[in-house]
Parts: structure tokens; sequence; C-alpha cells
């Protein structure tokens, strides 16, 4: 599949297994505990045997492989120095037969070294633990092998349907047939979505703070996102966006606040001198982002007005109204 993925190639049916695999393995747990056991037992015997078997043919092969390689080396012996194109025929005969011996030899000692011995333990342990398969399963002492072998020798078959819900049908060695009906489970995309009461708590906290406030309450809550992440900033932005929920500035806007410059215009005052009549406290103002910029409420009957030698904390504020 990852091939077809990276050159344009047509991408086989997948069917997640996780799921499944845990449904199959609860089947074996709770309804097959006496069998699942005398089961590992038989295939621990039968995985000596085999082991046992493979290491006799292995020895087999080297013994005719060595056998071949003395007889290539006594014709070899046996043919007259003068021949010379017959000598070396046989002794590049002999040659290969010593290379196919150390060949045999190389694969019987890899094939020794990589072979797991039987664990005598464990099958004395599966052996105490006949009542207690759950134990055994979950045991991390019990190699997946071990459990692999134990599904293979109770599982005939396991046949998957894949629609809207995945239909997995598991027929049991003893004849007994079970279905289970799982649902398909989430892309990683929709794993990670933001929950659909945080997106809920985080339009009502856009009536009245910033994204960045807005982050810091919701992780003094103890909420985290889809990912399972603390917020920030920029994650708030995102999620605003991707929701398309009505920015703050947009709201205040509805509730008609002013920019600087409206608000400038209809006092006859520059901007600058707006931002320092709310600095000073004589405008009132609400944030619209984390940049510290305002909107503003109508100043109402009695706006601040240019008095000169006046100083500015000696001035009364605004009574704001809305239009």
């Amino acid at each position: 599949m990852t091939h077809a993925i990276q050159n344009g190639g047509k991408v086989c049916q997948r069917i997640p297994g996780s799921g499944i695999e845990q449904a199959v393995a609860g089947l074996l747990l709770d309804e097959l505990t006496p069998l699942a056991v005398e089961a590992a037992l038989k295939v621990t015997d039968r995985l000596a045997s085999q082991a046992a078997e493979a290491d006799r043919l292995r020895s087999t092969h080297l013994q005719r492989a060595q056998h071949r390689a003395d007889l290539a080396k006594r014709r070899y012996l046996a043919v007259d120095p003068d021949n010379r194109l017959v000598a070396d025929s046989l002794e590049a005969d002999w040659n290969a037969a010593l290379r196919e011996v150390a060949a045999a030899r190389k694969d019987i000692e890899r094939a020794r070294a990589e072979a797991e011995p039987v664990n005598e333990a464990l099958r004395e342990k599966l052996a105490c633990l006949a009542g207690d398969v759950h134990r055994l399963w979950h045991d991390p002492g019990t190699p997946m092998r071990e459990r692999k072998r134990i599904a293979r020798l109770l599982i005939t078959d396991v046949t998957l349907t894949k629609a809207e819900r995945i239909t997995a049908q598991v027929r049991l060695s003893g004849g007994r047939h079970h279905t289970f009906d799982l649902p398909l489970p989430l892309g990683g995309g929709k794993l990670w979505q933001t929950p659909k009461p945080i997106v809920a708590a985080i339009d009502t906290l856009l009536e009245d703070h910033t994204d960045a406030e807005i982050a810091g309450i919701l992780n003094q809550r103890g909420l985290t996102s889809g990912k399972g992440l603390p917020f920030h900033r920029l994650l708030v932005r995102d999620i605003r966006q991707d929701y398309q929920l009505t920015s703050r500035f947009d709201r205040l806007r509805d509730r008609g606040l002013l920019t600087a410059h409206e608000l400038a215009e209809l006092l006859g005052v520059s901007v600058p001198t707006v931002w320092k009549w709310h600095r000073a406290g004589l405008l009132e103002g609400e944030k619209y982002n984390d940049k510290n910029a305002c909107l503003y409420p109508h100043p109402g009957p009695n706006p601040p007005r240019v008095q000169q030698g006046v100083r500015l904390d000696h001035r009364r504020p605004a009574t704001t109204t809305s239009k």
C-alpha cells in the first residue's frame, strides 16, 4: 500500500485490525479458557518437535555435502597430474563441494543461534495456570509468538466484511461460530478533532475575552485539545477559524463599538489622542486581540474635550452609552 501511495498506484482495501484483534482476543479469553491452555501446551510441544526435525534435516544436508566433498577430493588426488585439463576440472568440483559444506555448516550454526529453545519454565507455567488464562495472556513474560500460536490453533478462520461497519465472522476449531459487528475506527484527523463542548466554550468566551485569555481559561479548567495538548493563543485562533466562529472584533462591532479612527472623527481629535484618553481612563474600550487593540463604545452625551492646561488625571471620564 505504501508503494501505491508513493507512486500513485491503486490502493487495495485496508481494514484496521486493532478493534478486531481485541474482540477476537476477548473471545478466546472469555469462552475458551481450558482449551486455550491445552492448545498452548500442544503448540509448545509441536514447536520442540519442529525444531528438532529442522535441525536433523540440516545435519543430514551437511553430511551429504561432506560426503560429496570427500568424493571430489579423492577424485582429484587420483588424477594424473600431467592431465591438467581434467585436474583443473576436478579441483574446481572439489572447491565447489567445499563451499557447499561451508554453507551448510554456516546454515546450521546460524539456525541454532537464532532458534530460541523451548522455554521449559514457560511450559510449566502454562500447566500451572490452567485455570487462569487471563493472567497467562496478559503476562508480559508470555512471548507474543506464543499468543499467536494459541490463536492459530484455536481459530480455523476469520472472515472480514467492511461496509459502513466491520463484520468479523470467527470460526473456531471446535466448530463454533461467532460474529462481531464492529464500528469503523476513526481516522487520525477525526480522532484529533476538538471536542464540541470545547468549541462551544470558546464561542461563549469570545464574547468577553481574546484568544490568549481564552487559552488561559481553558487550561485553568484542565481542558486539552483533540491531541491532548494544552491550549495557546494560536491554537484557539485556529479553532476559531476552522469552525468559523465569529471573531471578537466582529462581535464588538455588532454591539456598536467604534474603531479609534471612527471615534477620533466623532470627537474631532486625532487617533493618538483617543489612545491617550483611553489609557488615562477618560474613554472606555474593550480589547479585541492580544496586542491590546481596542474598540470603543459611544462616549455618550458628555464626551471628553480638549482642555488646555488641565491634567488628564484631573478630568472626569466620559459616560458611555449605546447607539
